[in-house]
């Protein structure tokens, strides 16, 4: 296995008329209707699974990670390789799984990104302002000097 790599997991239909193939995990033969491939081998679906939560990971997505020889989920292998970083509002570690939202170079837990003055938090389309690295809403921003930048959050 390759030492660090995020893989495409595909479902793959078994013709009638087609030799069963031999499954990576159990090393028993495929004769269900449907396969998964991925790093090159086939599985069965209950075969393919992450090697800390056991969820599978046919179902999970179509993604997949490996290192370390171990097939992993997205949210294992960040908890377990990914980088972690600090809050730009509260300074505390936010896990490398864990979502967030970013305004520049600044990272923020999903509660911390509200106006650091009035603490409104902002919905889908607000618009914010940071200035000075203080992320502000539109209110607190245009009492004061105009002199930051003003984002939209995405749609």
């Amino acid at each position: 296995m390759v030492l660090d790599k995020e893989e495409s997991v595909s479902v793959v239909s078994l013709q009638s008329r087609e030799k069963p193939r031999g499954c990576a995990g159990c090393n028993g033969k495929i004769r269900d209707r449907f396969m998964l491939q991925a790093l090159d081998r086939f599985w069965h679906e209950d075969c393919l699974k992450c090697a800390c939560c056991d969820c599978r990971l046919g179902r999970v997505g179509s993604t997949l990670y490996t290192r370390a020889n171990l097939i992993l989920c997205r949210r294992d292998y960040l908890r377990l390789f990914g980088v972690t970083g600090n809050c730009a509002a509260c300074s505390k570690l936010i896990p490398a799984f864990e979502m967030v939202m970013r305004a520049r170079d600044n990272v923020y837990h999903l509660d911390c990104f509200a106006c650091q003055l009035c603490r409104q938090r902002f919905c889908v389309g607000d618009k914010f302002f940071l200035k000075n690295n203080m992320i502000l809403c539109q209110l607190d921003y245009e009492g004061g000097h105009p002199n930051g930048s003003a984002e939209r959050l995405p749609q």
